[in-house]
């Protein structure tokens, strides 16, 4: 797998698309609710036929989505990317619990949501001691496609983390009604317009919509207003940072 790995690769094009190198598998799964509507899972909805490269659009304009058709020359898409290059853990805050740490990094949230049932994560952490809260914690952290969560099992220090396959999903979120995030798991590699290299994570999500003020990753603004955005920003001091 390992080997894999490094063949496949990310190449983020100067306000263009995402060419994808190294047959890297390609599906797309839809957002799942439980019965109160909180975002539990994601249910495959399709495998595309596998390429050994193919490039995937960036701006959200393409006629021939997932993919690039070129839309983007046209239309003046400023895909700058302006995320910090910090590491994941310099970012993030720390949330402990009685069993379990929380590392939080809030400006990767793509606002999928998993992290909300049962009163949601840091309400869980902090009843760890309880078997069924800790699992529900686990589930939610593991689950979190861009992630800004990472949960540490704080008797061995290892985090929880699920063993994906290199791969590509397009996220269907069916509960807003639009086009989720691209989410890259496994540690593929994804090079900069400038040829730098992105810290090599299990889980992050690519934005597909051209409107992030992360980019390349995702901030929800595929579906989220400036206000909702604002005010995310102001509850976790992300523009004092």
């Amino acid at each position: 797998m390992d080997k894999d790995k490094k063949e496949m690769k990310i190449k983020i094009v100067k306000n263009g698309p995402y060419i994808v190198s190294g047959g890297v598998p390609l599906y797309q799964q839809v957002i799942v609710t439980d019965e109160a509507g909180h975002t539990k899972d994601l249910m495959d909805e399709k495998q595309y036929p596998v390429k050994e490269t193919y490039t995937l659009c960036r701006c959200g304009e393409s006629k021939d989505k997932p993919y690039c058709d070129g839309t983007h020359v046209g239309t003046g898409f400023d895909g700058t990317e302006t995320v910090s290059r910090k590491p994941y853990l310099e970012k993030a805050e720390i949330f402990e619990g009685p069993e379990l740490k929380l590392t939080d990094a809030h400006e990767f949230c793509d606002h999928s949501r998993f992290c909300l049932r049962s009163g949601g994560i840091r309400n869980l952490i902090e009843k760890s001691s309880d078997p069924e809260a800790k699992q529900t914690a686990i589930e939610e952290a593991m689950i979190c496609p861009s992630g800004r969560l990472v949960l540490w099992d704080k008797k061995t220090g290892k985090p929880f983390e699920k063993e994906f396959e290199p791969s590509i999903v397009l996220v269907h979120d069916e509960q807003k009604k639009c086009q989720g995030p691209i989410w890259v798991r496994g540690k593929i590699p994804i090079e900069s317009a400038d040829g730098t290299l992105y810290e090599a994570r299990n889980r992050v999500t690519l934005c597909r919509c051209g409107k992030s003020e992360n980019k390349p990753y995702c901030d929800g603004s595929h579906w989220m207003t400036a206000q909702q955005k604002l005010k995310f920003r102001k509850k976790w001091g992300l523009d004092e940072e």
